[in-house]
């Protein structure tokens, strides 16, 4: 075998300057995500242009033995795009593979390398009076080919399903640096078995994706954004059964926020002001949107009026402008900021039936409190898709030291209340390293022997992001 010095040398002559990174003032950026977590060094970084280029670098990582750990825009919570400590794995960064190759109005397509930002492949859609619906907080940063990795979920879930139901074709490449071309626009395609979805939520362990043929829907052009004030979690998933109804396939969003959320955002953005006359156990924050001859008005009015008259609504406040919905949905957005300002706290992204939402949020707190009655439970999340997080703060005066092991505490509490849910630990954040253990304890042996089988038929060298999800070989 090979040193793997010996490979950045070849990868540096094949892909130029700009194409490798090995100083580590350059490699700082790529060893940290969006949690600020940090595991080491990589070799070096890798920065391919072209679906052929990744395919060299791969193949010359296969005939050196050194492992891969492909990475997008640095926004996962999971550390499962992070290098090593041992300094040993490439980083193959997708940023420059980022063309819009196609878009086709027509038959609502647009094909898209792997490294565009997801807000970029957004605004390309719209100027083609379409949409690409998943709408995340870091849409700003992130990228499609790390959207796939995770199968990406989001706001608009309830409406237009996950990244899994976004994808109808990929382009990958395989371990031993194959490329599979799998860039077809069907909508409808029964030929064997789903290639593409076993590619979709594998965190990069399978291949690297380089491009894909996105599924877009009519470009909205009118919505209707609520916030609105409710006694209880019951009430909460009540009232979304009627705005399911009442709205139908309108509704993009329906947000569960507690009030200590409210609070984090006006601590995080000043500019803020509290929504509401007065405060409220819990808060709903609900659109809907479509284009054509429908009067979304009359619709959500007529919901809050249903909701009123059956005490499930304390108080609203329904947007009138465009500028007023996006203020709505800062309280959404500056929340999370007002979590990360807060220090180390544990973050949960699990997911249950929306019927047994409320039960599991008084189960689970029930639990934690007993174990820390001073820690502050923060449970949000998309009520029309049963994903829930449970998140916690612990107590302000506790010593950073212990807050580790503190937290590490509550999430084993939290997931077995979980357990007696039938619930998910990981909705869709995926399983990186952070929530390996937990998620090997609770896999079947016959599950475990078959996500083994899958790995070892893509990747029999176990070099494509050895360790994340399944430990590594």
């Amino acid at each position: 075998m090979r040193h793997p010095s010996d490979l950045v040398d070849t990868l540096q002559r094949q892909l130029g300057e700009r194409g490798v990174l090995r100083a580590p003032a350059d490699l700082a950026r790529y060893t940290s995500d969006w949690a600020d977590d940090r595991l080491g060094m990589p070799l070096a970084v890798a920065r391919p242009a072209s679906t052929a280029e990744v395919a060299e670098v791969v193949r010359l990582c296969h005939e050196h033995g050194v492992c891969m750990v492909p990475q997008g825009g640095h926004t996962g919570l999971v550390a499962g795009a992070l290098p090593d400590a041992d300094g040993g794995e490439l980083v193959i960064s997708l940023e420059r593979l980022n063309r819009i190759r196609e878009i086709d109005p027509i038959n609502f397509t647009m094909t898209v390398d792997a490294g565009c930002v997801l807000d970029t492949v957004k605004q390309a859609a719209a100027e083609h009076d379409c949409d690409f619906p998943l709408s995340l907080g870091a849409q700003g940063s992130c990228q499609i080919g790390g959207n796939i990795a995770t199968n990406a979920g989001g706001l608009n879930v309830l409406r237009h399903g996950m990244m899994r139901q976004l994808v109808l074709g990929l382009e990958v490449v395989l371990a031993d640096g194959r490329v599979w071309n799998g860039l077809h626009a069907l909508h409808k395609d029964n030929r064997g078995y789903a290639l593409a979805q076993l590619l979709l939520g594998s965190e990069g362990t399978l291949g690297i994706v380089t491009a894909a043929v996105l599924k877009l829907s009519p470009l909205p052009d009118r919505s209707r954004t609520a916030l609105l004030g409710l006694p209880s979690v019951e009430a909460v998933v009540a009232l979304y059964g009627l705005a399911r109804r009442g709205c139908s396939d309108l509704l993009t969003a329906f947000e569960l926020i507690p009030r200590p959320c409210i609070e984090l955002a006006i601590e995080a953005t000043p500019s803020l002001r509290d929504p509401l006359d007065a405060p409220h156990p819990w808060y709903v924050l609900m659109e809907v949107a479509a284009c054509g001859p429908v009067d979304l008005g009359e619709m959500v009015e007529q919901l809050l009026a249903q909701g009123m008259e059956r005490d499930l609504i304390l108080d609203g406040v329904l947007a009138g402008s465009e500028a007023q919905s996006r203020q709505l949905w800062q309280f959404r957005e500056s929340m999370l900021e007002g979590q990360r300002r807060r220090g180390e706290h544990l973050r949960t992204d699990i997911s249950v039936p929306i019927s047994a939402i409320p039960a599991f949020v008084e189960a689970a707190s029930r639990a934690v409190m007993a174990a820390s009655p001073r820690c502050e439970i923060i449970a949000y999340g998309h009520v029309g898709d049963g994903n829930l997080h449970f998140n916690i703060l612990p107590p302000a005066d506790m010593a950073e030291a212990d807050k580790r092991p503190h937290l590490h505490d509550l999430e084993e509490r939290v997931f077995t209340v979980l357990d007696d849910f039938d619930g998910s630990l990981s909705a869709e954040h995926g399983i990186g390293r952070t929530k390996q253990a937990a998620y090997l304890a609770r896999l079947s042996p016959l599950e475990r022997e078959l996500a083994e089988g899958i790995k070892a038929l893509f990747d029999p060298k176990g070099l494509m992001n050895p360790g994340r999800i399944l430990p590594p070989r």
